[in-house]
């Protein structure tokens, strides 16, 4: 048996196992279309019955909310779900009562939360595995960042009748935003038409 053929032949009896699928899927709206049906499709996975048991298992959550998923493949075709809290970011803009982050972070103040809404956040994110032995302090951290990035700024207290006005401020902002963008996305069109 020549050397070539030896390695072939142990090559074939190697089980490489795949590294798995990290995505965020709204919670009770899986389906068998692409994109995820596709990724799942190329791992071997059932498609149908994976997004059953995602379905079934995000039930606990609001329809839509973005949840973190990791997805590992073992060689018998079978998986592994693992079924994170929601976002961080989508978090943060929960508590600041904001559909969208800033345009031009760091430039511009999207919203405020208070420390204690941090904290909450926290607490909830921590229990993810990713972040299970790291100190509820750096998980605070990091969501400070996270927040710094979104436009959203932590403060100590909130008077809900002035952040009432600037929630509408800030809309016509946002407002006046879209209307730029489509403005500058219509007058690209125009220039390469």
């Amino acid at each position: 048996m020549s050397k070539a053929s030896k390695l072939k032949a142990a090559s074939a009896r190697i089980q490489h196992f795949q590294a798995g699928l990290r995505t965020n899927i709204p919670a009770q709206l899986a389906v068998a279309g692409p994109p995820l049906g596709t990724q799942l499709g190329t791992m071997g996975i059932n498609i149908s019955a994976f997004v059953k048991d995602f379905n079934l298992r995000t039930s606990v959550f609001r329809e839509g909310v973005p949840l973190p998923t990791r997805t590992t493949v073992n060689p018998d075709r079978s998986y592994k779900l693992v079924i994170h809290h929601p976002t961080a970011t989508y978090f943060l803009k929960q508590a600041a009562g904001v559909q969208r982050g800033a345009q031009y972070s760091g430039k511009e103040v999207t919203g405020y939360i208070t420390r204690k809404h941090l904290y909450e956040i926290a607490k909830l994110k921590a229990e993810d595995p990713p972040l299970q032995c790291v100190d509820l302090q750096e998980v605070c951290r990091q969501l400070i960042d996270s927040a710094y990035s979104l436009g959203i700024r932590v403060v100590d207290k909130i008077d809900p009748v002035e952040y009432a006005e600037f929630l509408q401020e800030r809309r016509d902002v946002v407002m006046q935003q879209k209307k730029e963008l489509q403005e500058a996305k219509e007058a690209k069109l125009l220039r390469t038409a």
